[in-house]
């Protein structure tokens, strides 16, 4: 078959498929239309979950005649007025290829007027270009879209439900919100309204959007520098079962970067557990010319010039947000108001007949204001320690998830140190495992663990000496989860991270197990250490080591409204 020129009409829609998948992809388009036109206020109406009506109102700067008629032709912009900017991109917008590709597929019409100057009109319809119009409206642009995909029906049979369309077209809303908190925004769905948010500061955008709940249990998080970071980021116990609460705004740009989404991967690896994913709100301002956002039509991904230094920047900022002792990283006790005691004679009334009110107890001190997570009271079903707090909160403690992550960290600080201190067995043991060749393999990386062995035949390792802190723990479990720690961790991962996975594992098999009756000065000092220890709030597989339970919690527990 001979090669021949698309009509222009074609081309267009095959195009508009890269910009316009759904109507989240047009509220994205025009809203960031709105915000490169210093849009104060932007207003957005979807019926039909935007399938058959988006309507987008802003108060920002207008267009003149001439440049709404040059508005819907393909790749013009206002944004670049030089080739060399292309590698310098300040605004939302670019390519110029938003609005021609959606009156390609759907019926676009434009209202617009400049401050000082006359408002004017234009439609397109299925490509077909109407001519500029006198009109009526207030200073600033209205744009609406009705029947998406009507010019390319088979478009729109892979769209989802109206509510289904219409919820992802105001999630790309929220996230623009986000990363404009000084913009008014306001959103109205099928006649109701779903979303209003007055100006504020980003913290109480973040708060306004994300609730009260995620602001409270969050760390906030900052660094300076070219790759300068602030933000916040949820505690270790506040996992996610996917990515969606994970809000990243580059240079005022929302993105779902790859390599932004592993940096939070790597920096929660140790204090969250598997399958679980952390929240944040997190704002990075990067030197334009250090990153590439003309990678995808969408613009929600980048291409930094030094990934590994912005990657590096991420995870230090987000460690030390994370390296809190156990107490910092809790979110506060809620404030609590206790009643007024009520008169002597209705106390005694309240008593049953024929009892007499008993004398006060005279309680013991309270825990002091340095002691944060409190004195200690018992030990329950000798796994967990029960303390009162010094604001009268009760605190159960998992002793051995609290000393696994001490234990973590005083391995770790050593193996920083240069090498983790050793114990000689008495006599070296011989471990059979079929992961022998492995083992004998890594016998370097894991001298610096502490752990000192060589092969012994074909499928037995000889063990010669054990980390000092883990005490006298059986070798052969040992070795076995170690071998299953380098057998996933694999050969293209960094040693470094090779050793401190390892390190998990050994900090698990030295540490106080369930089952162990503590005495009182064993458990205080427990507590005592994880008050100053880095990280403590989870283990090192990333489940909480306390709960903290106060008086609104109790009453929630007993009913009492």
């Amino acid at each position: 078959m001979p090669i021949r020129l698309l009509p222009p009409a074609t081309a267009d829609r095959i195009a508009a498929g890269e910009v316009v998948e759904r109507p989240a992809a047009v509220v994205k388009e025009l809203v960031e239309n709105a915000l490169d036109a210093g849009a104060r206020r932007i207003r957005l109406e979807l019926e039909g979950g935007g399938i058959a009506r988006v309507l987008v109102e802003d108060d920002g700067a207008g267009m003149a005649p001439g440049d709404l008629a040059l508005c819907v032709e393909r790749h013009a912009t206002s944004k670049l007025p030089e080739e060399a900017m292309l590698f310098s991109i300040g605004t939302l917008g670019f390519r110029g290829e938003a609005l021609p590709s959606i009156g390609a597929v759907a019926r676009l019409g434009i209202t617009t007027r400049p401050r000082g100057g006359e408002a004017h009109a234009l439609a397109v319809e299925g490509g077909r270009k109407g001519a500029v119009q006198p009109a009526a409206g207030p200073p600033g642009t209205r744009v609406e879209v009705a029947d998406l995909f009507f010019a390319t029906p088979a478009r729109r049979k892979f769209l989802r439900s109206p509510a289904r369309e219409g919820e992802a077209a105001l999630e790309a809303l929220r996230r623009l919100a986000i990363a404009w908190p000084e913009v008014a925004f306001e959103a109205v769905l099928d006649g109701r309204s779903a979303l209003r948010l007055e100006p504020a500061d980003w913290q109480g955008r973040v708060r306004d959007l994300l609730g009260p709940g995620f602001a409270a249990a969050c760390l906030p998080v900052e660094a300076g520098g070219d790759v300068a970071l602030r933000g916040l980021a949820g505690g270790p116990a506040w996992g996610r079962p996917t990515m969606a609460d994970q809000h990243l705004v580059v240079n005022r740009r929302p993105v779902k970067d790859p390599v932004l989404r592993a940096a939070l991967r790597a920096a929660y690896r140790e204090v969250m557990a598997p399958g679980r994913h952390p929240a944040c709100a997190l704002f990075l301002e990067v030197p334009p010319a250090e990153v590439d956002v003309n990678v995808h039509p969408m613009k929600t991904e980048l291409r930094f010039r030094d990934a590994a230094r912005v990657r590096g920047a991420v995870i230090s900022a987000l460690r030390r947000a994370l390296g809190t002792g156990a107490v910092q990283a809790a979110p506060p006790p809620l404030a609590f108001h206790a009643p007024a005691p009520r008169p002597a004679q209705v106390q005694e009334a309240a008593l049953p007949l024929g009892w007499a009110a008993p004398p006060p107890l005279a309680g013991p001190a309270p825990a002091p204001a340095d002691h944060p997570l409190g004195r200690v009271l018992a030990q329950v079903l000798d796994c967990y320690i029960l303390a009162e707090a010094p604001d009268g909160a009760l605190v159960l403690v998992d002793q051995h998830a609290a000393h696994e992550r001490l234990t973590h960290e005083r391995l770790r600080a050593q193996l920083l140190d240069g090498a983790v201190a050793t114990q000689p067995l008495l006599l070296p043991a011989v471990v059979e495992t079929r992961h022998a060749p492995l083992l004998a393999e890594a016998a370097p990386e894991l001298a610096r663990l502490g752990v000192e062995l060589e092969g012994f035949g074909p499928g037995a390792v000889l063990v010669r000496a054990l980390p000092a802190l883990l005490g006298a723990p059986d070798p052969a479990p040992l070795l076995a989860e170690l071998a299953e720690e380098l057998a996933d961790s694999g050969e293209g991962l960094a040693l470094a991270n090779r050793l401190d996975a390892a390190v998990a594992r050994l900090a698990c098999h030295g540490s106080v197990r369930a089952g162990r009756r503590l005495s009182p000065a064993e458990m205080d000092a427990l507590l005592r250490a994880m008050e100053r220890t880095p990280r403590a709030a989870t283990c090192s597989h990333g489940r909480p080591t306390f709960l903290k339970l106060g008086p609104s919690d109790f009453a929630r527990l007993f009913g009492r409204g």
